[in-house]
């Protein structure tokens, strides 16, 4: 009999028993019915079995970091057998290959709702604007970024303008010191934002800090912006508490100002805290259980205390997609869960230097 995977289809902000939506998703990943090609056959060299060890968001340790694996593994084996013969596929991601050879993961249409969902409600928390055409200056091809940012758009009552960026060029010409080609590069970006800008009726700005930095270097396109412009959702690298609070106060004082902080590993990103103050950190809480942090002292894998950074390990447990235990690549300032969440929040987000013996580069996303 295939289980049900009811509680994995509620809405993000659902009050879930742990213990029971943990209890499904295991059910749902590894019945030889539902699963995924790729679950069912890696369960076989687990030294557990999810389906009776997995009780808490705690032992969601026991499994491995898999997330190299995902560099080679087939798309179709990560599809769950649940979804039948003509799963509905928004994209087959790729990570922003930081850290190597991209990632990749398959974004179903359910979970991408689920998620917009979700961010939708967070995003009328911050008052951000609605019936707004939106610009989304980020990397297009297989980034979850752009469907995410041409959903956002949609369900909130405007058109999508896109520009694309390819982040790994960037990178590549960072690593190789062209740096002068990586200024062309962001002016190139920057133009054709303000030609939008200009011709267009744009009411939401969705990009990165650094591009979104690089804007603000245009006196004339600051004027435009805080003319037209009612919200800023930045999203992709990190941004500094001090750049933050310049371009807020500063630079941007008529725009809402909103940050996310996501992965591709996690299939979305997850604004930042409401009510905070322009001095406050940027504090992010996860849509808990469906993803779930975690921050260790990366020498011995402890948890550390409230209060005390360390690197961030991110769980994404839904229908769509089982990833545990997944130690990414920053570093964050623990926090106090809100009431209700189960694992960590994180403030203060900034990368490793290295990650996997290979230099951290972020360039444009």
């Amino acid at each position: 009999m295939i289980p049900s995977p009811s509680l994995l289809d509620l809405p993000l902000d659902a009050r879930v028993d742990p213990q029971e939506f943990l209890r499904a998703a295991m059910e749902w990943h590894f019945n030889p019915e539902t699963g995924s090609t790729y679950w069912l056959k890696r369960a076989k060299s687990l030294p557990f079995d999810p389906r009776k060890d997995v009780k808490r968001i705690e032992d969601l340790a026991l499994f491995p970091n898999i997330v190299d694996e995902l560099r080679d593994v087939r798309a179709e084996d990560l599809i769950p057998r649940g979804y039948g013969s003509y799963p509905n596929v928004a994209l087959v991601c790729e990570s922003g290959g930081t850290t190597g050879t991209p990632k990749h993961v398959v974004a179903l249409r359910d979970w991408v709702d689920q998620w917009g969902a979700w961010t939708n409600t967070q995003l009328d928390a911050h008052e951000f604007p609605h019936n707004r055409n939106w610009l989304a200056l980020l990397p297009g091809g297989p980034h979850l970024v752009s469907v995410c940012a041409r959903w956002l758009a949609s369900s909130r009552g405007g058109l999508a303008f896109t520009i694309d960026m390819d982040p790994r060029w960037v990178k590549k010409r960072i690593a190789e010191g062209l740096i002068e080609e990586v200024n062309a590069y962001a002016e190139h970006l920057v133009e054709q934002a303000a030609f939008l800008l200009h011709s267009q009726d744009i009411g939401v700005i969705m990009t990165t800090p650094p591009v979104l930095e690089r804007i603000a270097q245009h006196d004339e396109l600051v004027e435009l912006i805080n003319q037209k412009v009612k919200g800023i959702l930045w999203s992709g690298t990190h941004m500094d508490a001090d750049t933050r609070h310049l371009l807020r106060t500063e630079v941007f004082p008529s725009v809402k100002l909103v940050g996310e902080y996501g992965s591709t590993m996690i299939l979305g990103a997850i604004p930042e805290r409401v009510g905070q103050t322009r001095d406050d950190a940027c504090i992010y809480d996860p849509p808990s259980p469906f993803i779930t942090f975690s921050v260790v002292d990366p020498a011995n894998g402890h948890t550390v205390d409230y209060g005390k950074r360390g690197q961030v390990v991110m769980n994404h447990v839904s229908k769509n997609m089982l990833l545990a235990n997944n130690l990414e690549r920053d570093l964050a300032t623990r926090i106090e869960p809100q009431a209700s969440q189960v694992g960590d929040s994180v403030a203060d987000v900034s990368p490793v230097a290295q990650f996997g013996n290979e230099a951290v580069i972020e360039g444009v996303y």
